[in-house]
């Protein structure tokens, strides 16, 4: 283990309403930064909209009311700063409440709020603008948020200059681990594997408990769901970190628990851009050094992107969800043929009033895949460009109760909601001006004169499947048996992790996941190709379905339209006998 200064970062949040535990249970375990992240593409379409209704909203409520307002005493008295894209599309409002806030509770804390991200104001610059992915037009109309992606380094810079919490509006999700590094460490542009493994550490711990035992392939041994500990790095100079959690706490962290986190949403490995930095972290070496204790080291970096990915959402139409159990012998067959119906009945209804027809219908059936089940919920959705029509449709599928399949029983979770957009679009970076309490920094991290490059790390030790004993070589073994698995989604692409629990075993996995396999295994998730990366610093391989979530998660009806679900199917998947 390095000697010397060890910064330890709690991550306090995970998602826009994430648990109101963590901060708590991070202040008394005694760190030096809590980062609260709250923002998904979805999230920064919802505050948009919120902003449009509203001008002093845009900004996440629970940073106040859950997160951080109830503890800011405990804050100022422990000196642990906080660092937060809570702001959302209103940073500058919330930075400003929280002062009110501050002054009110006659505490001594200085608030920094980073802007300097919203692009609404360019919308006329981006018309022949095509989604990074897709190739799809810029909207023309109706976008209710659009957003550069900052780096750490202003952030760094709002820390140097005193601040104890840091309000942020779009920063990568990693730089707000990342600036207090650069902060405390005295990081440059220039010093790329430091600034990837600055990044790595916040990639880790971004996604709170999912490094500490949630969702974790061998959750039958994660004890202590109930009381999950969040997660800490503690970081040091040379861009290693230790993934732990607060002492007492339930969870587990162990390799495959920080492997599958270091996979999660990722795409090509030797390529993770961030603003300040791109990441190689196929070389990354994952270490058990102790109970619950994890060292992670040997990410490398090359200069950073001359472009900044930046992100708009837009209301495109609405849309009517419906939840409609159905029960008894055949369910699955008098569901589909009830959902059916019910489409046709809303269209003879939109034809009587002279309205176009849905631009969208969709049944997924729940418990269904089973023939011989008797219960069933199908999953009614519509869209349409009017909101009359899909508020028609709502009314309209209680019909079934009494005009269709026996065993119907009454709808729930009725949903009508506007239909969210999404596109990835990429501007330079020197068009991005990130702002500290509205005075302007420069573009931001760029590649230095002499990047500073740490020693290449030993190669991993190769292990034939020889030198390891398989669980067996019969029929029934899983991928499960000889891998760990975690799933995700960005934008159109689902990416699925898999490490090898022993080295010897990647060789079988790596013949048995071909495109092919995977294509007929999956062959529910539509047309998608296949890209296999490796990872031979943990013994793994990412896998890449792109086009396997068409339109991504905003417009996906599928049960699972985040993913999560689909590395648990390929764990379960059946390996051909030896």
């Amino acid at each position: 283990m390095p000697d010397g200064k060890v910064i330890r970062i709690g991550g306090g949040s995970a998602f826009f309403i994430d648990s109101a535990l963590a901060v708590p249970q991070l202040l008394d375990a005694g760190v030096d930064y809590i980062l609260l992240d709250y923002l998904a593409e979805g999230a920064m379409g919802l505050l948009g909209r919120m902003k449009q209704a509203d001008p002093d909203s845009g900004f996440t409520g629970d940073f106040m009311d859950v997160h951080i307002g109830p503890f800011l005493a405990q804050i100022a008295a422990k000196r642990v700063r906080i660092l937060s894209n809570a702001g959302g599309v209103n940073p500058t409002g919330l930075a400003a409440k929280l002062r009110d806030r501050i002054a009110e509770l006659g505490l001594d804390l200085s608030v920094a709020c980073v802007d300097g991200d919203d692009l609404m104001h360019r919308l006329s610059d981006f018309a022949d603008t095509r989604d990074m992915f897709t190739g799809a037009p810029f909207p023309q109309k109706g976008v209710t948020s659009a957003n550069a992606y900052l780096g750490a380094f202003p952030i760094a810079h709002a820390l140097g200059q005193g601040a104890d919490i840091v309000i942020t509006g779009r920063v990568v999700d990693s730089a707000l681990a990342l600036g207090p590094l650069i902060h405390e460490f005295g990081w440059g542009p220039g010093d790329l594997d430091l600034l990837a493994g600055g990044t790595l550490a916040g990639h880790l711990i971004e996604c709170g408990a999912q490094v500490t035992g949630g969702t974790f392939t061998d959750w039958r041994e994660v004890e202590g769901w109930a009381n999950i500990g969040a997660p800490i790095a503690e970081c040091h100079a040379d861009g290693s970190c230790v993934i732990t959690k607060p002492e007492g706490s339930g969870g587990l962290v162990s390799f495959g628990t920080v492997a599958e986190q270091l996979l999660y949403e990722t795409s090509d490995p030797a390529a993770y851009i961030v603003p300040d930095v791109i990441c190689d972290f196929t070389q990354v070496t994952i270490e058990q050094i102790g109970k619950d204790r994890v060292r992670a080291a040997n990410a490398r970096g090359l200069p950073a992107p001359a472009t900044l990915k930046a992100c708009a959402t837009w209301d495109d139409g609405w849309r009517a969800v419906a939840y409609q159990p159905v029960i008894g012998p055949a369910a699955a067959e008098k569901a589909n043929k009830q959902a059916e119906a019910l489409f046709e009945r809303g269209r003879m209804v939109l034809r009587g009033r002279n309205m176009a027809d849905w631009r969208h219908t969709e049944s997924v059936l729940i418990g269904g895949s089973d023939p011989a089940s008797q219960e069933v919920v199908a999953k009614l959705v519509v869209e349409h460009d009017e909101a009359l029509a899909v508020q028609m449709f709502a009314r309209e599928q209680f019909a079934a109760i009494s005009a269709m399949a026996p065993g119907t029983s009454v709808a729930f979770g009725l949903q009508i909601a506007p239909c969210m957009g999404l596109m990835s679009f990429l501007v330079p970076r020197e068009e991005v001006a990130a702002r500290i309490d509205g005075v302007e920094l420069h573009s931001g991290a760029v590649e230095g004169r002499n990047p500073k490059r740490l020693p290449e790390p030993a190669p991993p030790s190769s292990v034939s499947p020889a030198d390891c004993h398989l669980p067996t070589s019969g029929a029934g073994l899983t991928v499960m048996d000889l891998a760990f698995t975690r799933s995700g989604e960005k934008g159109e692409t689902i990416n699925i992790g898999v490490i090898a629990r022993e080295p010897g075993y990647l060789p079988r996995l790596k013949a048995a996941l071909t495109p092919d396999m995977l294509k007929a295994h999956l062959a529910d998730l539509g047309d998608f190709s296949v890209t296999i990366y490796d990872l031979p610093g943990i013994h793994a391989i990412n896998i890449a379905l792109d086009g396997a979530l068409p339109g991504g998660l905003n417009a996906s009806q599928r049960l699972d339209p985040a993913a999560k679900s689909i590395g648990q199917r390929l764990a379960g998947m059946q390996l051909a006998t030896v």
